[in-house]
């Protein structure tokens, strides 16, 4: 018969093996991968610090986690190829969920719902999609913009398709007249119209995207980080968030209030 001795020196080797495992334990450190170019949601300081939308609400989820948070200054592009290599935790930059994109990546869940919209030169006579045959349009590379121009192409007729690295670049060239319409998230062009008023929104463009934070396919953080944002929903900070960076309340019923499951792929 086993002594009570070398029962409670098994189950303290249990526990060591169980607190080496993946997963096991909250990480001290978020690593953050994070384009800064993107205001409201990711802006950086003139002392190089970051400040935002998103950028709250990862510093939020860290606070709660009992976890710091170490951003990293990628380029859009970049966040996506340093998920897949687990080279960081996670990535924000008003990331879409997409099935596409499920099949490689995790998602938590949506925290504000996103439609496209159409941003123009003050006085364009380009009123709509409709007005954009056979002119340029551009969007940020590698964007749902990107996704939703190339999938109505033919629809629209639109003539040449110019990507873009940074948001910055690509409404400077509709304020030029060098595309002659820009196709990004509308919640982006709102906050950028009262800095650049020779732009307008021409049309909104209804899509169904939610973002989210995109993590490492498995990652062993995905559900605690999702808890975190359904605890951040709940207690009303989700909401004082989208406020306090896009200057009104959320609707109710958007994602931005209700919690919903951590998404799949089809």
């Amino acid at each position: 018969m086993r002594t009570m001795k070398t029962v409670l020196v098994a189950i303290g080797f249990t526990l060591a093996g169980l607190a080496g495992t993946p997963g096991a334990a909250m990480a001290d450190t978020l690593t953050v991968g994070a384009y800064p170019a993107n205001p409201p949601w990711e802006m950086k300081k003139e002392d190089g610090s970051f400040e935002g939308f998103e950028v709250d609400l990862i510093n939020e989820i860290g606070k709660r986690l009992g976890a710091d948070v170490d951003l990293q200054d990628l380029g859009f592009q970049a966040l996506f190829a340093a998920t897949a290599s687990q080279r960081i935790d996670m990535a924000i930059s008003t990331i879409s969920i997409t099935n596409d994109r499920l099949k490689n990546q995790d998602f938590t869940q949506g925290y504000y719902d996103s439609d496209l919209a159409l941003v123009t030169q003050v006085g364009s006579d380009v009123k709509s999609v409709d007005d954009l045959k056979g002119k340029t349009v551009g969007a940020l590379s590698t964007s749902t913009g990107e996704t939703w121009i190339k999938e109505n192409q033919e629809k629209y007729g639109f003539g040449d398709y110019k990507g873009y690295d940074t948001f910055q670049n690509l409404l400077l060239d509709v304020q030029n007249g060098r595309v002659a319409g820009g196709v990004s998230d509308i919640g982006g062009f709102q906050y950028a119209m009262k800095q650049l008023p020779q732009l307008q929104i021409a049309q909104r463009i209804q899509t169904g995207d939610r973002f989210a934070i995109m993590m490492p396919k498995g990652s062993p953080l995905l559900e605690k980080v999702n808890d975190a944002i359904s605890a951040i929903k709940q207690d009303g900070t989700m909401a004082k968030l989208h406020e306090k960076w896009l200057g009104v309340a959320p609707d109710k019923g958007t994602s931005t209030v209700d919690v919903l499951p951590i998404p799949k792929a089809e």
